[in-house]
């Protein structure tokens, strides 16, 4: 058996970065985002980097880290509005960015992961995400014809894995992260808990082994919050302001 755990991001990711690659990074907001990996790419300085995720993190988090460093040449993504950084590259020229729907993105990726090339969606017919592309009728509906994506890496952030690394995936930090899993050339995953092979439930196993290469317990979980909104406390009847 291949030996795919290893003892630190660093490990995990040699050989495997160089400049102008491509990246697929898991996680949505900063729920199930893969930070230690991606600090170790901050560390290793590999830059225009094209990255495949559906933000960039916030203003010094998450992908934010790589942007400060000037290490991402073009974004891939659905949503962009948690991070002034990536405002002012993208404004001054700096950044370039690829828009897409949101269910578009995913869909791309998990056609990507499947070796489905294109596929179809009305989604943005007659808006600017059609432009320069294929147009074509079905049944009557007009389709924009969008092309299935792929990686050198993709980076994914999971719950538990065995060392065949089999993927569970915890409530919403599931988000982009198995689609991801099956759409790089290689895949490299951190997990806050590696457990005896035979451990997890086979039913339960939502990323089989088969696309993860690389595997390793994260160091240190921030799993920080995109944007705290509370409601404000109710005073009980005798407290005092």
């Amino acid at each position: 058996m291949v030996d795919k755990v290893k003892s630190t991001a660093a490990e995990a990711l040699a050989g495997l970065l160089f400049d102008g690659m491509t990246i697929m990074a898991g996680g949505f907001g900063l729920c199930g985002i893969p930070e230690n990996l991606i600090a170790a790419i901050r560390e290793a300085g590999t830059k225009d980097l094209t990255v495949i995720s559906n933000n960039c993190g916030v203003d010094g988090f998450g992908l934010g880290i790589l942007l400060e460093n000037r290490q991402i040449k073009k974004m891939v993504s659905s949503y962009v509005g948690e991070n002034k950084l990536f405002e002012q590259l993208y404004l001054s020229g700096e950044l370039e960015l690829e828009f897409n729907p949101q269910g578009t993105l995913a869909e791309r990726i998990r056609a990507g992961g499947a070796g489905i090339p294109a596929f179809f969606t009305r989604t943005g017919y007659g808006t600017l995400v059609a432009e320069g592309k294929e147009v074509r009728e079905f049944d009557g509906e007009m389709y924009v014809m969008e092309r299935g994506l792929t990686a050198d890496l993709a980076i994914v952030k999971a719950w538990k894995a065995d060392a065949e690394g089999n993927l569970v995936y915890r409530k919403t930090a599931r988000n982009f992260n198995p689609m991801m899993a099956t759409a790089g050339k290689a895949t490299v995953v951190e997990v806050e808990e590696i457990v005896a092979i035979g451990a997890l439930d086979k039913d339960a196993i939502h990323t089989p082994g088969i696309y993860v290469d690389r595997l390793i317990k994260g160091a240190t979980f921030e799993k920080r919050i995109e944007r705290v909104t509370t409601r404000p406390r109710e005073e009980k009847s005798g407290e005092q302001a």
